[in-house]
Order: structure tokens, then C-alpha cells, then sequence
């Protein structure tokens, strides 16, 4: 009887020292990770992005609000074009018109040849060209666009013509908003 009792004690301690063990491991763990954290590799504060040479600078809608059966909607797009600009760049504004749904899209387009004009004293001025893109209510499937809030966006880049065709060699910041179809 003295030894079926030795065993199970020894049983038993051994369950407390294993129990104590895991509990003590457990512990650990979940003292550990919160702390882990704090040595984790930190992201560096971003610098901030120089503005770009090529800028919008102005972009009036109108009319505003929209009313089909009016008349087309007129996107004019003043871009400040960069000091040093090579006169056989091409500069393309876009703009796409899309719907909430994403169901109603278009997507206008305009380019033409960089001019530069002469300048006095040697000195180029940043330039500014007026754009103007015509939206005459209807979708891509040729259908009047429904009543409603589109939004749009802006973009305007400098192309290169190149051996393989155009490139794109500056892009300036898009502006993007919304407009009220009625």
C-alpha cells in the first residue's frame, strides 16, 4: 500500500511541476509579445513629394449643376507647364467621368504639340495652356447618362514620341471632385 501511494504522489508532483511549467510558459508569452511590439522595425516618417513642374493650376466646370438636354458640359484646364520643356513633348489632359455604380463611364481625352513661344532677356516663364474637353452627357455605350452625382478626375502628363511610340515623361498631380447631373 506504501508504494501505491509513493507513485501516485510522485505522479501528482510530477502534474504540478508539468501544470506549473506550461502556466509559467504561458505567462511568458503573453508578457512577451505587447513587448515584442515595441522592438518591431518602425516605418520612417515620409518625406514630403516635391510638387511637380507640370501643375493644374485651374479647372472650371460648367455648367454647374449639369442639366441634360443643355448643352454639353465644358471641363477648361489651365496647366502651368515646366520652365525647360522640349518642344517635341505632347501634353494630354484626360479626364474620366464615372458614376457611383462604376456601370457609366467615359473618358475624355485631348493632345496636342508643346509650343514654345520666344521668350525676352535669354528666360523662360512657366507657361500656362488652356485645355478644354467637351462631355456631351452620354456613357460609353453612346447612352444619355442618368440623373445623379458623377465623380470626376483630372490628370494632365507630358509625352515623349519615342522609337516604340509615346512615353509618358512628367505627370503632374490629378484633380479629382464631383458634379450633380440633374
Amino acid at each position: 500500500m506504501k508504494v501505491g501511494v509513493l507513485l501516485f504522489m510522485r505522479l501528482h508532483q510530477q502534474r504540478c511541476k508539468r501544470l506549473t511549467l506550461g502556466l509559467l510558459c504561458l505567462y511568458s508569452c503573453l508578457v512577451g509579445f505587447p513587448a515584442a511590439e515595441s522592438f518591431a522595425k518602425e516605418k520612417p516618417a515620409r518625406v514630403p513629394r516635391p510638387e511637380p513642374e507640370l501643375k493644374i493650376v485651374d479647372l472650371d466646370i460648367a455648367p454647374m449643376p449639369y442639366t441634360q438636354g443643355n448643352g454639353p458640359l465644358q471641363f477648361s484646364v489651365t496647366v502651368q507647364l515646366p520652365r525647360e520643356v522640349d518642344p517635341t513633348r505632347i501634353l494630354e489632359v484626360t479626364s474620366l467621368i464615372s458614376s457611383p455604380s462604376k456601370t457609366s463611364l467615359r473618358f475624355l481625352t485631348h493632345r496636342q504639340p508643346v509650343q514654345i513661344d520666344s521668350t525676352r532677356n535669354g528666360e523662360q516663364e512657366r507657361r500656362k495652356v488652356v485645355v478644354e474637353l467637351v462631355w456631351d452627357g452620354q456613357d460609353h455605350r453612346k447612352q444619355v447618362a442618368g440623373v445623379g452625382t458623377y465623380s470626376y478626375e483630372v490628370r494632365t502628363k507630358l509625352l515623349a514620341n519615342g522609337e516604340r511610340g509615346l512615353r509618358t515623361m512628367m505627370v503632374a498631380w490629378p484633380k479629382r471632385g464631383t458634379l450633380e447631373v440633374k
